[in-house]
């Protein structure tokens, strides 16, 4: 492996050297020059600010990657200024992927994608570090009351960026908002029907065991 001579620009040594290989590095430039920040712009923070969800990317020292969303009410990402995020973690399924991982590594993606609207993306990478929520709450006392009574953060992350640009619209599908089936009394109750179960801890609103990996894991025992 070569000395990266692109190595004032964007993106890493192994994104370089594909762009060689695939004859894109005058493209790549263009979109380094004309797309990518290294904080949120005005028209960024606006979009950021009416989000209800985002994807986020996470990895442990050794490299080994996990995947998972977050999602709240608009807002729930905070724009603290043009160059720091946060957000909320709180009681989850106990196993702490990405905050262990950002632990160890504080290198994290952020994927917010538009899909009803503009039908366009915004990718926030960047560093984070922990924060406790009383800490959180001294530092930013502008910080609104959780909307669900009793429940308060198990910890915040904030998000220093790094980079910030566009995930173009052309591969985006366009998605509408269907309306929630009323509440049912049957056994079988998931997590697609009544309201949206903000910080529920009842297995079944939480999705239960959708994809029988209990049964399965069940089933592998007793072979």
């Amino acid at each position: 492996m070569h000395q990266d001579q692109r190595a004032d620009r964007p993106g890493s040594h192994g994104e370089h050297e594909m762009q060689r290989a695939l004859g894109t590095t005058s493209r790549a430039d263009r979109f380094y020059d004309e797309q990518v920040l290294d904080r949120l712009n005005p028209r960024m923070r606006e979009f950021v600010a009416r989000q209800e969800m985002f994807f986020l990317a996470t990895s442990d020292s050794t490299g080994q990657c996990d995947s998972t969303f977050r999602a709240g009410p608009a807002g729930f990402l905070r724009v603290l200024d043009d160059t720091t995020l946060a957000y909320p973690e709180y009681r989850g399924n106990g196993v702490m992927a990405s905050l262990g991982n950002i632990r160890e590594n504080p290198h994290v993606g952020l994927l917010m994608v538009d899909f009803s609207v503009d039908r366009i993306g915004l990718h926030v990478n960047g560093r984070a570090h922990l924060v406790t929520d009383d800490t959180m709450r001294r530092s930013h006392p502008e910080l609104p009351a959780d909307p669900l009574p009793g429940r308060r953060p198990q910890m915040w992350v904030e998000v220093e960026v790094e980079e910030a640009y566009i995930h173009c619209s052309k591969h985006i599908p366009r998605l509408v908002r269907a309306p929630l089936r009323p509440q049912s009394t049957e056994e079988h109750t998931t997590a697609a029907v009544g309201e949206q179960a903000w910080g529920t801890d009842d297995v079944r609103r939480k999705g239960g065991d959708y994809f029988e990996a209990a049964n399965s894991k069940h089933d592998q025992a007793v072979r």
